[in-house]
C-alpha cells in the first residue's frame, strides 16, 4: 500500500502541473481505525472506518490554494486540479509560501528506526470487545462504583504519504491500540467520575485491563465528597495527568504564527529566562515508540532535536518555511499539515527536565494547598498570560491529603507561574509529552 500511495502522490503532482500548477506538494493519507464500547458487559457501539484521503497544494506564482477529496479516482483528482489551479490564480499574493529549495530537503527518510508502527496483525474487534468487558468488570468489583460511563478499547494504523515538486517523496506509517474506562461512584447529586487509559504504538505494551478498570474505579471512589476548598493564595500541585497543559501553553506561545501575528505572551521574552534555572524543554521528534515521531516534516525538512527552553532561557520559536520567511529565520522543520490545508508549525515530542523528588515528597513540601488532578474550561489570554481554569483534586494539609475537592478556579499568570515551577520526577516516558507533576507557590485559588 506504501508504494500504492507513492505512485497515487506522483500522479498527483503530474496532472496539477499539466492543469496549469507552477508547484505542487500531495498528500494521501490510508487509513483503518476499529473502535468497541462495553456497557454492562454488553457491547454497545462498534465503529470500523476505512478510506483514503487525499490533498493537494498548488503554486501560481506566489498564490496558492488548497483542495482535498476522500475519492482518488483519476477524473477525481483532475477536478482537485483543475479547481485548484483555478482557486490559486484569484487568491491573493504571498511573498512567504512556497516550497523548500531542494538544497534543504531532508535525506534520511526511512522511518523504520523510530518503531512508529506495529506490525502484528490488527486485533480482532472480539479481542477488543473482551478487553474493554474486562477493564468495566474490573472497575465494579468495587463495591462503592454505582456505574461504569464507559468502557472502551480501539486501534488505528494510518499511512502517510507526501510528494512534492521539488523531489521530494517519503511516507511512514503508524499505528497505536488504546484502551480506557471512566467508573461513577455515588448516586444522584454525590456521584462523582474519573478515569485511567492507556495508549501504546504497540499492543504488547499496552497495560492489562483489569489494571485500568481497577485504577479508574479507585479514582473515582477517591473523590466521594468533595467539596470547595479555601479561597485565598496557595500553592498548587498539577499532577502528572494534567501538567502537560501547563507544556501546552508554552508550545502555544512559541509558535511561529502566533509570534508572526504579535499574538503570544512570550513574544519578547527570546533569550530571557522563562523557566527556573536547570530547567529545559527538548523536542525530540526522532524518539523511537513515541506518537509523534518523525524523520522529516510536512515540507519534507529533516527533523532534529533540539532545547526549546535551555536551562531556563527560551531560544527560539517553532517555524514552517512560512512563518520562518516572515521573520527573517530558518525553519525548525515543525510544518504539520493535513490534506485540506496548508502546512502550520507544530511540536512534537517534548520533555521537560524531571526533578530530584516524588510526587508524595512534593505533596509533603507544599505544607498547605491543592493538589489539581483534572481541569476544566480554560481562560488563557494569549497576550498577556493571564491564566484562570476550573480545576478538582485533593485538599493537602500539613503535607497530607485530607479531603477531596472541585468547583474551584485557580489563577494567576503563566510567566510568573512557570518560573516558580518545581518538577517532579514521575513523568511516563512513553508519552509524547514526557511531564512530571509540576508544584508552583503563590497561585490564588477561589473556593468557598
Amino acid at each position: 500500500m506504501t508504494q500504492q500511495l507513492s505512485t497515487l502522490t506522483e500522479q498527483m503532482i503530474a496532472i496539477a502541473k499539466k492543469a496549469g500548477a507552477d508547484a505542487v506538494d500531495a498528500i494521501a493519507v490510508d487509513g483503518t481505525s476499529v473502535s468497541i464500547d462495553v456497557r454492562a458487559g454488553a457491547l454497545e457501539k462498534a465503529e470500523r472506518s476505512e478510506g483514503v484521503d487525499v490533498g493537494m497544494r498548488v503554486f501560481v506564482g506566489n498564490r496558492q490554494a488548497c483542495v482535498s477529496s476522500s475519492d482518488a479516482k483519476t477524473a477525481t483528482l483532475e477536478q482537485m486540479a483543475e479547481r485548484a489551479v483555478a482557486m490559486a490564480r484569484e487568491a491573493p499574493e504571498d511573498p512567504h509560501a512556497g516550497l523548500a529549495d531542494a538544497s534543504q530537503l531532508a535525506v534520511d527518510r526511512d522511518s523504520s528506526s523510530l518503531e512508529m508502527f506495529d506490525p502484528t496483525d490488527e486485533p480482532d474487534p472480539a479481542e477488543l470487545q473482551a478487553d474493554a468487558a474486562r477493564a468495566e468488570a474490573a472497575a465494579l468489583e468495587n463495591k462503592d462504583i454505582s456505574q461504569v460511563q464507559s468502557a472502551s478499547a480501539g486501534y488505528s494504523r494510518r499511512r502517510i504519504q507526501l510528494t512534492a515538486s521539488n523531489g521530494f517523496s517519503g511516507g511512514y506509517t503508524r499505528s497505536d491500540r488504546g484502551l480506557s474506562c471512566v467508573a461513577i461512584s455515588g448516586t444522584g447529586a454525590d456521584m462523582e467520575r474519573d478515569y485511567d487509559y492507556d495508549s501504546r504504538i504497540f499492543q504488547a505494551d499496552l497495560r492489562d485491563a483489569e489494571d485500568i478498570g481497577r485504577q479508574a474505579a479507585a479514582r473515582a471512589v477517591e473523590r466521594t465528597g468533595a467539596r470547595k476548598p479555601k479561597t485565598g493564595s496557595f500553592p498548587v500541585l498539577f499532577d502528572e495527568r494534567i501538567a502537560s497543559s501547563l507544556v501546552g501553553h508554552i508550545s502555544q506561545a512559541v509558535n511561529g504564527a502566533a509570534i508572526a501575528r504579535g499574538s503570544s505572551w512570550l513574544r519578547d521574552a527570546l533569550g530571557e529566562q522563562v523557566l527556573p534555572d536547570g530547567i529545559s524543554l527538548i523536542e525530540d521528534p526522532r524518539r523511537p515508540r513515541a506518537f509523534s515521531s518523525r524523520m522529516f516534516d510536512a515540507e519534507g525538512l529533516a527533523t532534529q532535536r533540539r532545547a526549546i527552553i535551555d536551562n531556563g532561557v527560551l531560544t527560539g520559536w517553532t517555524l514552517d518555511l512560512a512563518n520562518a520567511r516572515k521573520l527573517g529565520l530558518d525553519s525548525t522543520a515543525n510544518a504539520s499539515r493535513g490534506t485540506s490545508a496548508p502546512p502550520s508549525p507544530s511540536l512534537s515530542n517534548l520533555a521537560l527536565t524531571q526533578g530530584d523528588k516524588s510526587r508524595a515528597d512534593l505533596i509533603r513540601d507544599m505544607g498547605t494547598g491543592l493538589l489539581i488532578t483534572s481541569m476544566i474550561g480554560s481562560t488563557v489570554n494569549p497576550n498577556t498570560g493571564d491564566y484562570s481554569r476550573g480545576a478538582s483534586g485533593f485538599w493537602v494539609e500539613n503535607g497530607e491529603i485530607t479531603y477531596p475537592v472541585n468547583e474551584c478556579t485557580v489563577a494567576g499568570n503563566l510567566r510568573d507561574m512557570l518560573l516558580r515551577m518545581i518538577p517532579a520526577n514521575d513523568a511516563r516516558a512513553h508519552l509524547s509529552h514526557v511531564v512530571p507533576s509540576i508544584l508552583i507557590e503563590g497561585l490564588t485559588l477561589a473556593g468557598d
